[in-house]
């Protein structure tokens, strides 16, 4: 694994920007960086990363089969006790998931570490299954990467696949918050998707939902919302006003409530306690007085903490460093410290994704600290011996 610089191409942004990629600037600075890319050989892609990919995301699977029998370990992760038989009953009855990403890191050499999983909302799969790609086509077409040249990018693809393979019904909604640029491009790529599976599809804001007195959810027109796909956090619905419609609603949720197992870091102390010394794992334990300074060598989540905010980390010699942020009123997860990689004056965080159950392909952010945020880096990559 190597960091490679590189010309980017004449005109890139109005070629992303016909991608449907229009946040490649955000607040003036670079989020999209083709200035350099990510290589590495075929051995750490299978190896290190896909490999450990599927291998973690079946023991998620085992993890939520274990937890919606249990009222204690739902309470654990916090999730409140009216929406228990929702959660049990989504699995129960098999309802169907999308996508999730694993962060890993990884520096070329020894197994990735997981530091977490966003298994309900996660963004940033336009620029990997997408944008990155289009970029190496662009590359080798014009001469700069050799022909065979490739990417561990399958996302579009295994997503089309994944949409096919869902139940048949009316029309699809895909959700977002008005307002959000990044959050619209995702959810117009995931259509983009959905379409080529033969699905009808709608976008909605998620503030014109609508609810009638029979408790169903409908469109701005009255009409019912069969299938929806929400992007849109399970613990953000928990505790809104119209989530208590939810249980009794006759809507297909994706992500599927059982969803919110997985997506908060609470269960990263689940997952070390049922596998410990698992070798793509770091310690992990709930933080009972996240009050406490912070030990040598550790870090402090929320459980559902999002792109790097509220997270604190004290190095092994000592060094601190924390992102503010909103998300203060839930519990916290200790996990042990392990470093990403530097790469020249970045730090560099592998996203690995899984689109239904296929690992499906990386996404590369990095950042000029030991965090990664929302305003980091997205470079492509190549796979390349």
């Amino acid at each position: 694994m190597k960091k490679i610089s590189i010309e980017e191409r004449p005109g890139w942004r109005e070629t992303v920007e016909r991608q449907g990629f229009a946040f490649h600037t955000i607040d003036g600075e670079r989020y999209w960086d083709e200035r350099a890319y990510y290589q590495f050989s075929e051995a750490q892609i299978a190896r290190d990363i896909e490999g450990p990919t599927k291998e973690l995301h079946e023991m998620c699977i085992d993890l939520v089969a274990r937890v919606v029998d249990s009222e204690a370990l739902l309470t654990r992760l916090a999730i409140p006790p009216a929406f228990f038989d929702l959660v049990r009953t989504s699995w129960k009855e098999g309802h169907p998931h999308l996508y999730g990403r694993f962060d890993f890191a990884y520096s070329g050499t020894g197994p990735a570490k997981c530091y977490e999983l966003n298994a309900d909302t996660p963004t940033s799969v336009l620029e990997a299954a997408s944008v990155q790609l289009l970029w190496l086509e662009d590359q080798i077409g014009r001469g700069v990467l050799p022909a065979h040249a490739t990417q561990f990018n399958t996302l579009a693809q295994d997503m089309v696949s994944a949409f096919a393979a869902f139940p048949k019904g009316g029309p699809f909604y895909f959700a977002a918050m008005a307002g959000s640029v990044e959050d619209r491009g995702t959810t117009d790529f995931m259509r983009k998707m959905a379409g080529h599976a033969g699905i009808d599809t709608r976008h909605i804001d998620i503030e014109d939902i609508g609810l009638t007195s029979e408790g169903r959810f409908v469109d701005l027109e009255g009409r019912w919302i069969e299938r929806l796909f929400k992007l849109h956090a399970w613990e953000h619905i928990f505790h809104e006003p119209f989530g208590v419609a939810v249980p009794g609603c006759d809507t297909q949720f994706v992500e599927p409530a059982w969803k919110a197992i997985l997506s908060n870091k609470g269960m990263l102390a689940l997952l070390w306690e049922f596998n410990e010394g698992h070798p793509n794992l770091l310690p992990t334990y709930v933080d009972n007085d996240p009050r406490k300074p912070l030990p040598n060598g550790w870090v402090r989540k929320p459980y559902f903490s999002r792109e790097g905010a509220n997270v604190e980390l004290r190095t092994a010699s000592g060094e601190q460093i924390a992102e503010d942020g909103p998300y203060t009123d839930a519990p916290y997860v200790r996990q042990a410290f392990a470093p990403l990689p530097r790469f020249g004056d970045s730090y560099t965080l592998v996203g690995s994704w899984v689109i239904g159950d296929v690992a499906s392909g990386i996404g590369i952010r990095e950042d000029d600290t030991l965090i990664t945020k929302d305003t980091s880096r997205f470079l492509p990559h190549v796979v390349l011996d």
